[in-house]
């Protein structure tokens, strides 16, 4: 593969969160020597886009193009605005450069058969309790956008169909509801014995301290309950495979998301120009949850 690979994460106040997604970029190099694969984050870390835009622009030769991989499982208001508008930057800076988009990790069957796996190891974690009386939660990060939400309810719609539990729900850490006390509480009312709680998240950081300290408080609240806590996915097989995938499709001219002329932006900002506030929820985006329509 000729072109430069640049894989862009979301970032976050805990170093140990970003040093993950150095790291795992440093396995992907090792999976993949002839390749030149390069690393920034969107925000809260030290190589933000429009340095990492930069680099990847001075190591590719002329003839190849930089494709920006968003490391990101939904598509929200950094895949649809953020990314989109730092490659615009990139390509006045850099007119010699060819950039091109990648479609976002998603929340498709990749990451169902790393969710379907990680129960199945939380279920023996309980000694393989009835799922009758053993509820899932699926617990993302939460968005303004719908679209970005609705991948977690598809996602969990998959989960309730592979498997015989009676309870599959989904809960938000933040921006959105309902949130994990609410949906435990629901779950205990409705004759759950277990929870199963499942993290949808890639690598660690202040949220996912803060989901273990909620675990640890629903703990107490609920003694009569038994919970199995998973975690986030890391450096799972699975992972390395869809990065794979989004690499070798980009190379062959297949998935690349055109950044200009984009609908859900122009219509976001439009409404901010009018009303200056978001509308997320009501903008139009493609199927696949890309940055056009």
């Amino acid at each position: 593969m000729n072109d430069t690979l640049l894989l862009i994460g979301h970032g976050s106040r805990h170093r140990a969160g970003n040093e993950e997604i150095e790291q795992l970029a440093k396995n992907w190099r090792q999976r993949h020597p002839e390749w030149r694969i390069e690393v920034c984050f969107i925000e809260l870390a030290e190589v933000l886009m429009e340095e990492g835009l930069d680099r990847a622009a001075a190591i590719t030769p002329s003839g190849a193009r930089v494709v920006v991989l968003p490391f990101i499982l939904n598509a929200a208001g950094h895949v649809k605005m953020d990314i989109p508008q730092a490659v615009e930057a990139a390509r006045l800076r850099h007119p010699a450069t060819e950039f091109v988009c990648a479609p976002h990790l998603g929340l498709g069957r990749d990451i169902f058969a790393i969710v379907e796996r990680r129960l199945d190891h939380l279920q023996r974690e309980l000694a393989v309790p009835d799922p009758r009386t053993t509820g899932i939660v699926l617990l993302g990060r939460g968005s303004s956008d719908a679209g970005a939400n609705g991948e977690m309810a598809r996602l969990a719609r998959w989960v309730f169909e592979a498997r015989e539990h009676d309870l599959v729900d989904i809960a938000f850490t933040g921006i959105t509801h309902p949130r994990l006390e609410t949906v435990v509480q629901r779950q205990a009312r409705l004759g759950m014995t277990q929870i199963l709680i499942q993290p949808v998240y890639l690598f660690t950081g202040v949220l996912i301290e803060r989901i273990g300290e909620q675990v640890e408080r629903l703990r107490s609240a609920y003694p009569q309950l038994s919970f199995a806590l998973g975690s986030y996915f890391g450096f799972d097989e699975e992972i390395f495979a869809l990065l794979d995938a989004r690499a070798l499709a980009a190379a062959s001219g297949e998935q690349l998301l055109d950044c200009d002329g984009c609908g859900f932006r122009r219509a976001v900002e439009a409404a901010h120009a009018h009303h200056h506030h978001p509308v997320h929820a009501a903008a139009p985006a493609c199927g696949a949850g890309c940055d056009h329509p």
